[in-house]
């Protein structure tokens, strides 16, 4: 069984889906990895670390592989060049990549979505949502550290005493809890407000102060917020304006996949801001939490730089190509059975509800049923059940 380790070709990913030192664990399975020249470099990793680590450089990696993993997913030209039955394994947004799942599904590709896999205690180490988000999170509150024209923790001198700076994260997930984290360590006063009630012991278990609103709570599954509605939305606007006000710095980070990010924070909100405030948007490429951020650049509203976050892991490939190396490695595990010899092959067991959860393509079809709706209709089935209801 060979695996090839793709070379990304979307504009501006650095990322890699599989680091040396993990390329052992892939053999010791029984496989044999092939991977595409250079397809390391963007990360710091040579192709001599690849050989040297066990695995093959290969220009027809992808032809000659039953399996392919990649960051993003796999574009036209290098479908093409998979034989069918191949499994792929990427990231794969269903809603936004309708034309790449549908070439997959004529390429008779059976392809995986890692940001389906199952929010369960069993997938936490195949979570790459979760580890791609804690880099995102580390990263925008350096980001605001860096273009924050001030010292970020209280410093006393015999020349006078500087202020600590005040830092506001609104979103306290994954990366909101590493954003609140990584600013803290930096010495800043950190507030941070998460529409789950949960949420608040988690934020002083950072050692930053809870924002409390008094609002309902909006627990929702998988450990994501439910969608609120207008008025509680303006209500929530209406009490997070004096916090945004006071910060030197903002760090937003609400974002649920495949929907658009909820606006938590309007330009008129950003213009009460002080000169030489810092915005950064982390969900600014899936609609922004910050009315008129841009992904990807840098503007200005008011007093305030605001700052887009765009494809941000990418922006620390080392570690977050470590990081979902090692979630691919684990589902490939997962996917990985014993002959009668106990050898290792190649055998997912598709009900196994990670693997069954986290397939979008086999067999010349969608099998996901809300891609599948979106891209084909509803079958007959549904249609009939639908007019009996």
């Amino acid at each position: 069984m060979k695996i090839a380790v793709a070379k990304e070709t979307r504009d501006g990913e650095a990322r890699v889906a599989l680091v040396p030192e993990l390329v052992g664990k892939l053999t010791a399975l029984g496989y044999d990895v092939l991977v595409e020249p250079g397809a390391g470099l963007s990360a710091l990793i040579s192709d001599q670390e690849y050989t040297g680590a066990g695995a093959e450089i290969d220009e027809t990696a992808l032809a000659d592989a039953e399996l392919v993993v990649s960051v993003q997913p796999l574009d036209a030209e290098q479908i093409r060049r998979l034989r069918r039955g191949t499994t792929t394994v990427s990231f794969l947004p269903v809603n936004q990549a309708q034309t790449t799942v549908a070439d997959l599904r004529d390429a008779g590709i059976t392809a995986h979505a890692v940001e389906l896999i199952p929010r369960i205690s069993r997938a936490q180490s195949m979570d790459a949502l979760s580890s791609q988000a804690l880099v995102s999170g580390y990263r925008c509150a350096i980001v605001a550290a860096g273009m924050l024209r001030r010292f970020l923790p209280l410093n006393m001198t015999a020349a006078g005493t500087i202020q600590a700076a005040d830092v506001v994260v609104l979103g306290a997930g994954v990366a909101g809890l590493q954003a609140i984290a990584t600013a803290k360590r930096l010495g800043a006063v950190v507030r941070a407000y998460d529409v789950r009630a949960a949420a608040a012991e988690e934020i002083r278990s950072m050692g930053a102060k809870a924002i409390e609103l008094e609002l309902e709570t909006l627990e929702g599954a998988g450990g994501y917020a439910r969608e609120m509605t207008e008025d509680r939305a303006d209500r929530q606007r209406d009490l997070l304006t004096p916090y945004i006000a006071a910060a030197d710095a903002l760090i937003t980070t609400a974002a649920v996949p495949g929907r658009t990010a909820p606006l938590l924070v309007t330009r008129e909100m950003v213009e009460q801001m002080s000169p030489g405030s810092v915005v950064v948007d982390l969900a600014a490429e899936s609609g922004g939490n910050v009315e008129g951020s841009v992904a990807g650049e840098v503007v200005r509203i008011g007093n305030a730089q605001v700052w887009g976050g765009r494809n941000v892991p990418s922006q620390m490939p080392g570690p977050a190509s470590r990081l979902y190396a090692q979630n691919v490695v684990n589902l490939v595990t997962l996917m990985t059975g014993k002959d009668d010899d106990g050898n290792g092959v190649f055998a997912p067991d598709y009900a196994d509800e990670i693997l069954s959860g986290s397939c979008v393509t086999q067999d010349g079809r969608i099998v996901h049923d809300a891609t599948r709706r979106a891209i084909e209709g509803p079958d007959e089935q549904s249609v009939t059940q639908e007019a009996g209801q």
